[in-house]
């Protein structure tokens, strides 16, 4: 007589099966064990959206980006850390004494996301992203900044807190132009 397994007859299956279920139950414990720091930003890898886009271009769906299947893992960091923030308010001065605030100014949301990826260590504001990073636009990434705004677009979603029907505050826009006005100096994270 033999068990649902195979007692018996396949003791390697039963091994096999066995290691799988054990190997499961640790991954299970492992991203439950994720925690969070007080920025906002999690101590191990952030979640990656699934599915993902189709490559080149991150879509939106339900107000959040799906990052592209191809884009790096730093751009992909950057669109889940401000996917964390996309509903909070707008707030003048927002995330700049601390990266997990109520709500987000511009160049607060800019910083925010840009930090997820580990592009900068300390929040910016829009004077400053002007000078930030490398000159012009990046394949991934683009920070558009003067001494008023800051927005950006990342893996072709625009990242801003104006120009938006869903409230006001950070969020993703499909359109490209800005709401505010310009000009803007364009500045990149080198190698995006």
């Amino acid at each position: 007589m033999t068990n649902v397994l195979g007692a018996g007859k396949k003791p390697a299956l039963r091994i096999s099966i066995a290691v799988l279920a054990l190997v499961a139950a640790l991954l299970a414990m492992s991203a439950a064990a994720q925690a969070e720091t007080p920025g906002g930003v999690t101590t191990t890898t952030p979640d990656v959206e699934t599915p993902t886009a189709p490559p080149g271009k991150a879509i939106v769906v339900r107000g959040r980006a799906i990052a592209p299947a191809d884009a790096p893992p730093a751009v992909k960091k950057v669109i889940a850390a401000a996917n964390k923030i996309r509903t909070k308010p707008y707030i003048y001065g927002g995330g700049h004494g601390r990266w997990w605030d109520a709500g987000y100014d511009c160049s607060g949301a800019v910083s925010f996301a840009l930090h997820g990826g580990s592009l900068i260590d300390t929040p910016m504001p829009s004077g400053s992203l002007a000078g930030w990073g490398s000159a012009g636009k990046g394949r991934w990434i683009t920070v558009y900044a003067n001494g008023g705004h800051a927005y950006a677009i990342i893996a072709g979603l625009r990242w801003d807190t104006a120009g938006t029907t869903n409230g006001t505050g950070p969020r993703w826009h499909k359109s490209l132009r800005a709401q505010a006005s310009g000009p803007f100096t364009a500045r990149h994270p080198s190698g995006y």
